[in-house]
């Protein structure tokens, strides 16, 4: 069994309205079709080189942070 976790999304009317209806037409739930979305632009940031160069600079960020802690 795949290990999930339950979160909340609040969506304006009309994105919802067309979320189900990209689901009813794909024959997925909408739970799906938004998984689908997030794997999708997960893998797109993956991809982008500006991401890719925050993320660097955040990994680094918060190791130097989490360093300080530990020698307190």
């Amino acid at each position: 069994m795949v290990d999930t976790k339950n979160m909340t999304l609040r969506l304006p009317r009309e994105q919802a309205a067309d979320v189900e209806a990209l689901a009813r037409v794909e024959g997925v739930t909408v739970t799906e079709e938004i998984r689908r979305a997030l794997v999708d632009r997960i893998e797109a940031k993956r991809q982008d080189p500006e991401f890719r160069a925050r993320l660097a600079e955040a990994i680094e960020d918060n190791a130097a942070a989490l360093r300080r802690l530990a020698d307190s």
